[in-house]
This record gives C-alpha cells, structure tokens and sequence, in this order.
C-alpha cells in the first residue's frame, strides 16, 4: 500500500518544499531540521549488505555519516574520485544501489559530470544523489541533467542568513518521494514551520546573492592567482581551472566558493 506522505504536512513548510521543488525542477521537496538529517534520510531508504559509492572528496559530516555511522548498520560503502566516470563504472557492485556525488566537492572543487553519471547509473538501474549546496538551484540543476535526488544544507545558500539550521531533499521520482515522504514523517527530522517561514524568506533574494557571492568569489579568485606566495586556485569560474569546459556545461554560475594552494604548503 502506498504512503500518502501529503497527509501530514504543515502549510508553511509545504510552501518552501513546492518552492524548492520549482526551483530545481523536481517534482517533491522535503524539508529537513539540518543537512545531516537531509542525508541520514536519504540513506535510510537503504538496506544491510546494500554497497554505496561516493565521492573522495566530501563535505565531512557526509563521510563521518557513512563511514562512521551507516556503515555500523551493514550498508557498504567505497570513495572514488568522480571526475573519472570510468573509475566510478569500476568501482560499481552487483550491490550497489546508489552513487552520492558533491559538485563542486567541499573544499577542494571537484566537478562530476552530471548527465554522464546519470547516463551511466541508469542503465545499471542504480539511482543518483548530488550534494547541491555548494551551487544552489540558481547556478546548478541536477535534476534537469537526468539525477535522481539532490540534497542541501540550506543552512548555508539557501538560508543566507546565518540564523536557521536546515537541509532538503528534492526529486522527481514518485518511488523516491514516497520513501523520503514515509521517512521524513516517521524518523521525525523535519524542520520547524518558523525555519521554513525563513527559508521562504531567503529564496526571494536567492538570485541577488548568488550574483553576487559570483562576483565577489571570482574577484578573490583573480587575486589569489596573481599572487606570489599561491601556488594554484580551484574555482570553477577560472579559465585555468582544468574542469572550467565542464563547469560552462553545468553550471549556469560558478558560485561563491573555493580554495587555494600555497606554494611551498
């Protein structure tokens, strides 16, 4: 019997999730009381001895959530670098049953090819999840490139404002939304309606603060590679970046984010 999850929702946190849901192109959004509870829902949905690949190079909270938390439980999981489809295509189990990516990854602003992945994790019936936050729906729709599920720590972008703390998750499967939908009711890390009334708040301005988070990033950016004592600069929006063709693909912005290496460091 199919959970109808729209049974016990809260208007105000209704009108985020069909808000979110637009911006990304999806279909359901689900509000969370945190990132990390964003993805231990989404993780959730997972059985013992099920095999989980993920990027190298994660968000922290996300690693120490797999490897330190789910892993205890019997889900499987293996770290591989994204940018290189065919190691992903290697690294895949007859287990396996979800790839989790970041794009760009935190910190060190590795891209995956979206619609390459997707491609790939379709044709093994294997569902797809991208850590959006570091981008935002404004510059980065994975949904629109054939992904299955995106995450975000709206603490962050989509927040803005330093005073919530918050996740998503959206998609455009009726399967997966009625798992997160049963999950998200059950397990209880839903967020507050006053976080959500905020969060409505903030993707109103949403536009005007990632145009200029661009901005200013792209000028630090600059600086920071004509610098003497830098080595190199990893943000998406330099030409010298080596994914820049790719970023230009996927990405309607470069985002406001990156990280730099000192010579001699």
């Amino acid at each position: 019997k199919k959970f109808d999850y729209s049974r016990a929702g809260n208007p105000t946190r209704e009108n985020f999730e069909v808000a979110l849901a637009a911006l990304e192109g999806g279909t359901k959004a689900f509000a969370f009381s945190s990132g990390c509870a964003a993805t231990t829902t989404i993780l959730s949905q997972f059985q013992a001895g099920d095999h989980i690949l993920a990027g190298d190079d994660l968000y922290g909270g996300s690693r120490r959530l797999m490897s330190q938390v789910f892993a205890h439980l019997g889900l499987q999981f293996d770290f591989v670098d994204t940018r290189d489809l065919s190691k992903v295509e290697s690294a895949i189990k007859s287990n396996t049953k979800l790839i989790w990516v970041e794009t760009p990854t935190n910190p060190t602003m590795k891209l995956t090819d979206l619609e390459g992945l997707a491609k790939l994790a379709k044709a093994k019936n294997i569902l797809t999840a991208v850590d959006n936050t570091f981008m935002s729906p404004y510059f980065q729709r994975p949904l629109t490139l054939g992904i299955d599920i995106v995450m975000h720590s709206a603490t962050k972008y989509l927040g803005g404002h330093s005073d919530l703390i918050a996740g998503a998750v959206v998609t455009n499967r009726d399967d997966v939304a009625e798992k997160i939908g049963f999950l998200s009711l059950s397990m209880g890390a839903i967020a507050s309606p006053w976080d959500c009334h905020l969060l409505s708040r903030s993707l109103k301005t949403l536009a005007v603060r990632m145009d200029r988070h661009q901005e200013n990033a792209l000028k630090v950016a600059n600086y920071l590679e004509s610098h003497s004592k830098v080595e190199k600069v990893a943000y998406p929006g330099l030409e010298s970046f080596p994914q820049f063709e790719l970023a230009k693909k996927q990405m309607s912005g470069f985002g406001g984010m990156l990280s730099f290496y000192l010579k001699g460091g």
